[in-house]
């Protein structure tokens, strides 16, 4: 599949020395040259109605209503422009143990630089799962470019997808955790869960509960990685009764203030839930909403769409958000 995108790139970049020097160079856009295509008018007019321009960076998948599949019907609902780059491409989501996974490092390469010509840009960018250190430091740079050709604002949510359950996924190793944080340093909004918190900060890797002081270390360690804003999901706050509570909590860098969100805990597990609620917050973000009410905004409306479905769905399929709109907050 990837070959085939591949051929259909107006102008065969090739190599990825060619596509590096393209990028740096900043070869003359089709903007800059007075014709821009139906896409970007398309982009322009949604702009204009108070959508943005969100480029999502995600997998891509056959079967599953997770990753893209899940993040875009959510946004476009909401009137925004999603652009959508696949890290890769699989069958199916990977919990069924058996799949095919098309890497798609040459494709995004090569589309960041089509874009680059045809001047598209986003305004904020959402990344889910990255296949590899080279993505990670590829999504990285082109960040770091956006940031500092333009004048306005970007807006950059990172999911640093790489584990669960109080260990690493299957394949991600070490190097992963270093690229992440390389990644992470340019995040206006990080979404760890628990265990991807005490991996990248180096605090108890690996471990699923803590002391309300210890999570408040957990957060502490993110922010040192970028210096912005941090959503932990998932966490799990030991009182001292020996009951335990879950919550989403963080820090809101724009307001200088902590926050904590307990929810009611349900022992199901769907796939794509994490994707649900970085769609349906980052939503709210470009409302103009803070970081507190729009992470309360997706802990309510992904408690509302598990409670929804948790008796009668497969797992690993994931949820047919389109749907539930109004649970969403997309309602029209």
């Amino acid at each position: 599949m990837s070959e085939n995108l591949g051929q259909k790139v107006s102008e065969p970049v090739g190599m990825k020395a060619a596509a590096e020097a393209k990028i740096a160079a900043g070869a003359g856009s089709v903007a800059e040259q007075g014709c821009a295509g139906e896409t970007k008018t398309a982009a322009e007019k949604l702009t204009a109605a108070g959508g943005k321009n969100i480029l999502l960076v995600n997998d891509l998948p056959g079967y599953g209503k997770v990753a893209l599949a899940a993040m875009t019907p959510i946004l476009s609902r909401l009137g925004h422009y999603v652009f959508q780059l696949p890290t890769a491409v699989v069958s199916n989501t990977l919990d069924y143990g058996k799949f095919r996974i098309q890497d798609m490092t040459e494709f995004m390469r090569d589309t960041l630089v089509v874009w680059k010509e045809l001047g598209f840009e986003p305004e904020c960018i959402c990344t889910g799962f990255i296949l590899s250190e080279e993505q990670a430091d590829l999504i990285g740079g082109y960040i770091r470019q956006l940031r500092q050709e333009r004048a306005s604002r970007l807006l950059v949510v990172v999911d640093p997808i790489m584990a669960d359950g109080g260990k690493l996924y299957n394949g991600i190793g070490p190097e992963r955790v270093i690229a992440m944080r390389r990644l992470l340093v340019h995040a206006d909004v990080m979404v760890p869960n628990m265990t991807e918190a005490s991996f990248l900060t180096g605090i108890r890797p690996g471990k699923e509960t803590g002391t309300s002081e210890e999570i408040r270390e957990l957060v502490e360690g993110l922010r040192e990685i970028s210096g912005k804003s941090v959503v932990i999901t998932s966490a799990v706050m030991q009182r001292n009764a020996g009951d335990m509570i879950h919550l989403v909590c963080g820090y809101d860098h724009l307001r200088n203030e902590y926050f904590e969100i307990p929810y009611d805990f349900l022992p199901v597990r769907i796939a794509g839930s994490g994707d649900i609620f970085s769609a349906v917050m980052t939503g709210e973000l470009l409302k103009g909403k803070s970081l507190e009410e729009a992470a309360g905004k997706a802990v309510r409306a992904l408690s509302r769409l598990i409670e929804e479905n948790q008796s009668h769905m497969e797992e690993y399929k994931g949820i047919v958000v389109e749907r539930y709109w109004e649970l969403l907050g997309a309602e029209r």
